[in-house]
């Protein structure tokens, strides 16, 4: 019998998009079908619960948090046929190589991460990770501005828009970002 064909598929877009949201729909899916669902997450991402993913909205799955992509391999069960992997900007490079080689050994991974920082240039490895992936669902958010769909994430440093030289990776939620669109995005440089 012929090993099963693997996918990489990849949820993308800004800040309350709902990438989780649909990661943790796609997995309960999976489970209902009967398929052996295992979660990763970075250790950093411990806004919510460090056991789980978790969205804005509530929603949450059973995850495990890792600190590499090293470290997802080791803990990888042998019995998983569907594998999520959340915040995936915030792994090392050698992310986008686990993924393929689980897609290559006949896996499902659905992976979600921020295609762009609050900058608005591309993050981490997502943009390798797209490129490479089956499958991409870039979701919009709502500007927090202007009410039209929103693309960005907006970092607010004591209320204003944080500068272009500020740190890429500060883990936060509603309390220091905004979902906003192209033109209500802000990032000053100076």
């Amino acid at each position: 019998m012929s090993q099963p064909a693997g996918i990489v598929e990849v949820i993308t877009g800004s800040m309350f998009c709902g990438k989780t949201e649909e990661l943790i729909r796609r997995l309960r899916r999976a489970s209902i079908a009967k398929q052996k669902v295992q979660v990763f997450k970075p250790v950093i991402d411990d806004r919510y619960a460090f056991f789980k993913v978790k969205s804005h909205s509530g929603m949450d799955y059973e995850a495990v948090p890792v600190s590499s992509s090293k470290e997802l391999l080791e803990k990888l069960d042998p019995e998983a046929t569907v594998v999520g992997v959340d915040e995936a900007q915030f792994f090392d490079d050698g992310i986008v190589d686990v993924v393929n080689q689980l897609a290559d050994r006949g896996l499902r991974v659905i992976v979600t991460g921020l295609d762009t920082d609050f900058r608005g240039e591309p993050f981490g490895c997502m943009p390798v990770m797209t490129a490479k992936a089956d499958k991409v669902d870039k979701l919009t958010a709502i500007c927090v501005i202007c009410g039209e769909p929103a693309t960005r994430t907006q970092r607010l440093v004591g209320g204003k828009p944080a500068r272009y030289d500020e740190p890429i990776v500060v883990v936060g939620a509603a309390e220091m970002y905004e979902a906003r669109c192209r033109r209500c995005h802000c990032v000053p440089k100076e």
